[in-house]
């Protein structure tokens, strides 16, 4: 790895562009999110909850950053990046659900449904998800209508049930049955990575770059998804709930398999940096206009929330 990224300097400058970039997401997203003046203006105020209640936006800045690098105009890959984040989002306020993990913080704030309801929650974990693919499917995302279906296309994969929602299925499963470690990390490179992966290649998908470049920045989104995931599960067995902004120690008391359970917190680091180190391996093709996404492979490893 390019020792200077990890330098104190490299991440301050990556956390200037991250602080950045997640304000001008956070800008198109209440542009895309405004309150309607009837009944249902409800279930629209607790999308906004949702989406615009903090977060790394660590989505979002890969797709913008994957579209500099290619090219693709910065206006479509913002908008491309709140479609992003209000799927994630919706993730997030259904995973909370009783349901599902029983969470009652989220963000260090209260969930969507204990900040409103459970029925409210749904819906608006719904309308985030159907609202994603309609920002995708406009014209102002991209004028090629070719390019726009291709996206579409590898969003509903990274997101449906051989992706993001077949990986929460599994995690389910695993309150009842250990897992060994092939079958943590598949579970993770579905429930987790393949939202990651999407949108590291967003960018170029945006651009229409060659399939080469598709190709190596979708090799960099699976191993920095990975990455990212393993030290969550560092973070969840280490850090307080006040500094994760969600429930601490949550899998652990659930019996899951994870990768400290099954590594030791020392082995779960140790492969979290393999995985940044390969990550950066991958954009060997790119020259210093890839520092960015370099150094954020680095911060995936070294966050402390």
């Amino acid at each position: 790895m390019n020792q200077t990224l990890a330098e104190p300097g490299a991440r301050l400058e990556l956390g200037a562009r991250l602080s950045q970039t997640a304000r001008e997401i956070e800008t198109v997203l209440a542009a895309l999110l405004p309150l309607p003046a009837g009944p249902e203006r409800r279930v629209v105020e607790a999308m906004r909850y949702a989406a615009l209640g903090g977060g790394k936006r660590l989505r979002g800045f890969l797709i913008v950053e994957g579209a500099a690098l290619c090219g693709a105009p910065r206006s479509g890959a913002l908008r491309a990046a709140a479609s992003v984040e209000m799927l994630h989002a919706y993730s997030l306020v259904h995973d909370d659900l009783p349901a599902m993990d029983d969470d009652d913080l989220r963000r260090g704030q209260p969930s969507c449904h204990r900040r409103f309801d459970e029925a409210t929650a749904i819906l608006a974990g719904d309308a985030l998800q159907t609202r994603a693919f309609e920002v995708l499917a406009d014209a102002a995302t991209a004028e090629d209508a070719a390019v726009r279906c291709r996206l579409i296309t590898a969003f509903a994969l990274a997101s449906g049930a051989d992706g993001m929602v077949g990986g929460q299925m599994i995690d389910m499963e695993g309150e009842k049955t250990r897992f060994d470690l092939d079958q943590v990390r598949r579970l993770h490179a579905l429930k987790t990575g393949a939202l990651i992966r999407f949108s590291a290649e967003a960018g170029a998908i945006l651009a229409d770059a060659p399939v080469a470049v598709r190709d190596s920045l979708l090799a960099y989104g699976r191993d920095i998804g990975t990455a990212f995931q393993v030290a969550d599960d560092v973070l969840d067995a280490t850090a307080p709930a006040e500094v994760l902004g969600k429930t601490a120690g949550k899998d652990l008391a659930a019996g899951k398999s994870t990768f400290v359970s099954l590594l030791g917190i020392d082995g779960a680091r140790a492969e979290a940096l393999r995985l940044a180190q390969a990550a950066v391996a991958h954009l060997g093709s790119f020259g210093p206009e890839a520092d960015a996404l370099r150094a954020l492979a680095v911060h995936m490893v070294e966050r402390k929330s």
